[in-house]
């Protein structure tokens, strides 16, 4: 929850960014659509839609403790499902026609679309939702901002591909060919394209709030590792080897776990946090020592809530509480990056304000 006082007003980039990814989005569904027939898109549509709203909740269960603006997340998704698609196959069918003029197969062209375009061009168009959110710096706090933006955005572009994976399986081998792709696509490895981005992701969040003076390097690495395991599990995938299959979706699970470990271990710091910064703020009655042991651990956050539901104070206390952590996220900022002191209390004065709106026990 920010405080209205700090609200930022959309950018008329971001705004033109989201309208225009959702028309492209629209736009190929409706080509699909065209191409595909009625039946066999419903049925595309339908497989592909499916898993998103587990993985939507998923990913956004790692950004519980400090919510990204909603208008933020649906951009990265809108950029993923549009822009990212329309330029990532145009991008990827010029490439392979200058493999056939060179001389190559067409299977060979198509495999080399697959294996070293596709996933080259995808992940650069994906991971450039992140880069165009560069701007709204205050946004990427922390490594799992990076994480939720880049999933978004890989989520968004798997919806879309997916449909038309699906439709091309129905054209060939009928209902059964779609459910049999769904199956690998949509249950065995739903978080591919989220996971591959969040490469990305991880390596711009790092360049945004590390001190190292090489921490930009940061960010072609993360992409690297994203072309990396892209190109592993479409390279395992062209083989037809299921051997080669279970070894890039053990290194694709093994990096969903660091994944995972990162936004732990990252929430557990700044909650820690808490019990440094907050205690300076006991003078204004809007922090006692129970709240700072109440804040200062996720058990007790959640036994608080819990606590709170039962004595009608669940949004009072889910206010006050992600007021508390979003004070505690501007020392943060404050410290990692500097501010200028008028600023510092504009924004800390805000968040207090807040709190003590909030607070009714």
């Amino acid at each position: 929850m920010t405080a209205p006082l700090l609200a930022q007003r959309p950018s008329k980039a971001l705004v033109i960014g989201l309208v225009v990814s959702g028309i492209l989005a629209l736009l190929v569904l409706a080509l699909m659509l065209i191409s595909g027939g009625p039946a066999g898109f419903a049925l595309s549509a339908v497989l592909a839609v499916a898993p998103l709203p587990v993985l939507l909740a998923a990913v956004l269960s790692l950004d519980r403790l400090e919510p990204e603006p909603k208008l933020h997340l649906a951009f990265a998704f809108a950029w993923g499902a549009g822009v990212a698609v329309v330029v990532a196959v145009g991008f990827t069918l010029l490439g392979q026609q200058l493999f056939v003029r060179a001389g190559y197969g067409a299977a060979v062209a198509e495999n080399m679309g697959t294996v070293l375009l596709a996933p080259v061009i995808e992940e650069a168009l994906k991971g450039s939702a992140l880069l165009l959110l560069l701007r709204r710096r205050r946004e990427i706090d922390g490594l799992t901002d990076g994480i939720v933006y880049a999933s978004m955005a890989g989520l968004g572009f798997a919806a879309v591909e997916n449909v038309g994976y699906y439709l091309l399986a129905f054209g060939e081998d009928g209902v059964g060919g779609a459910i049999q792709l769904f199956v690998l696509r949509g249950l065995i490895d739903p978080l591919g394209h989220p996971v591959y981005t969040s490469m990305i992701g991880l390596g711009v969040a790092y360049a945004l709030t590390s001190r190292s003076p090489a921490r930009f390097a940061a960010i072609p690495l993360g992409y690297l590792g994203a072309v990396f395991l892209h190109a592993l599990w479409n390279g395992s995938a062209t083989t037809g080897s299921l051997a080669w299959l279970g070894v890039a979706y053990l290194v694709i699970m093994a990096a969903l776990v660091l994944l995972i470990v990162v936004t732990v271990v990252e929430r557990r710091h700044l909650v820690g946090k808490m019990a440094v910064y907050l205690p300076g703020y006991r003078p204004t009655g809007l922090v006692t020592d129970q709240d700072v042991r109440m804040l200062s651990t996720l058990s007790a956050r959640k036994a608080a809530r819990r606590w709170a539901r039962g004595a009608g104070l669940g949004r009072a206390m889910s206010d006050y509480q992600q007021a508390a952590t979003e004070l505690t996220m501007l020392h943060l900022r404050a410290e990692r990056r500097g501010m200028d002191p008028a600023r510092f209390a504009v924004e800390r004065d805000a968040y207090l304000g807040a709190m003590a709106h909030a607070r009714r026990w």
